[in-house]
């Protein structure tokens, strides 16, 4: 009869280790790393057609940028190509399909500000935009004042009225995506952040920091702040991700005024914006803190700051903030989202750089990342509003290094 050694411990048989390891390996067509609103909308797009696994490092989803989303769905927000992904997911948001909460938008008007010396700039920014826009409209400095109900009248010298503009139900709209993958066939993993992933014999193997293995063909980098550090273990080259800090504070509302009877306010120069929370009036200095990938917090300088510049522009008189937080948006360069194939890594999808508007986007967005995985074209309802794969790949950042402006 054989012994056991002085140790007590059989020799493992490396063998049968091998094979052990590869029975328990969840084999998947597509792995999605991240679980926010980026990961699960494209997840649950594949999932029609594919076998998807989500892979999320936290214990729960959406804990980062998603769950702390001040989301609205505004048609004349950020540069042009966000701007035909946004009109392109207004059908979506409105008649969502079966799982997904109703309503997910729910009416709140937009009015862009301009102090006196930027008042070209909205001039600027209304032609811009009217094309996204056509029922855009200009207010006078009097019309300004009367509809925000807090804008002073020297500070102010003109506005937009954005009438379509509305929140959006994030939880619905984002549970109704989880919800989706899994109703389809798919695998959401928690707890699963990753942590080696190599390729093999035309498939990814990864590895998460529990030891559980996962196999697939494609794996979709919707990784957000840490999509650069994912690339790195994939030996991709780093798209340029910059995470950005906001931060965020509610606020009682003045003597008088209902906060629910204030729109949606935000400054041309972006400096500030405020909106409705229920009984109180949600602020922000709109700020852009570079930061690494973190669990963003909100900075006591930062909200200083933002009460003095909101207190100038408005009669809000803020001496005492209720809460704070802050979460982290992250940008490449050129400030528009990343999604296609990577040249020189077989089978790594980046799907990133959504920046503040990956909510308002993610139904257009997630299905041209799902029609270029499947086809490498985009869908018919986006290349008819002029948008091109080009325009999302990760090609037109070459040369550029700093990150744009607003």
């Amino acid at each position: 009869m054989p012994t056991l050694p002085a140790n007590g411990v059989r020799p493992v048989n490396a063998p049968s280790l091998a094979r052990w390891q590869a029975a328990l390996m969840k084999s998947y067509d597509v792995l999605v790393i991240g679980g926010g609103i980026a990961g699960a909308s494209i997840g649950y797009e594949l999932a029609g057609d594919r076998s998807v696994g989500l892979l999320e490092m936290e214990a729960t989803l959406a804990y980062h940028t998603t769950g702390r989303s001040v989301a609205t769905f505004l048609e004349s927000y950020g540069g042009r190509t966000i701007r035909q992904l946004t009109t392109a997911s207004r059908s979506f948001m409105e008649d969502p399909p079966d799982g997904f909460g109703r309503p997910l938008l729910k009416p709140l008007p937009l009015i862009w500000v301009a102090p006196h010396e930027d008042i070209d700039d909205m001039k600027s920014m209304y032609e811009a935009v009217v094309e996204s826009v056509p029922d855009m409209r200009v207010l006078t400095a009097d019309e300004t004042v009367a509809a925000t109900r807090v804008i002073r009248p020297g500070w102010v010298a003109g506005g937009l009225l954005e009438p379509g503009a509305s929140e959006i139900d994030v939880a619905a709209l984002h549970g109704g995506y989880a919800g989706g993958l899994r109703a389809r066939g798919g695998d959401v993993h928690t707890s699963a952040g990753v942590a080696e992933m190599r390729r093999v014999d035309g498939r990814w193997h990864l590895t998460d920091r529990s030891g559980n293995t996962y196999e697939a063909e494609v794996v979709v980098n919707a990784s957000g702040s840490w999509c650069d550090v994912v690339a790195a273990m994939a030996g991709a080259k780093p798209v340029g991700i910059h995470p950005l800090r906001r931060t965020v504070f509610t606020i009682a509302p003045p003597p008088l005024i209902d906060a629910h009877s204030i729109p949606l306010v935000a400054d041309v120069r972006g400096t500030f914006y405020m909106k409705p929370e229920g009984p109180q009036i949600l602020c922000s200095p709109a700020d852009e803190v570079p930061s690494e990938p973190c669990d963003a917090r909100a900075d006591e300088v930062d909200i200083a700051m933002a009460i003095d510049v909101i207190n100038a522009a408005t009669t809000l008189d803020i001496r005492h903030v209720r809460s704070s937080w802050a979460g982290l948006r992250n940008f490449v360069a050129d400030r528009s989202p990343v999604a296609g194939f990577d040249d020189d890594v077989d089978g790594f999808f980046w799907y990133v750089g959504q920046g503040g508007y990956g909510i308002q986007m993610s139904p257009a967005l997630a299905q041209a990342g799902a029609a270029l995985i499947r086809s490498g074209t985009l869908p018919d309802m986006l290349s008819a509003r002029g948008l091109d794969a080009a325009a999302l790949g990760r090609a037109r950042l070459a040369g550029l290094t700093n990150l744009q402006g607003h």
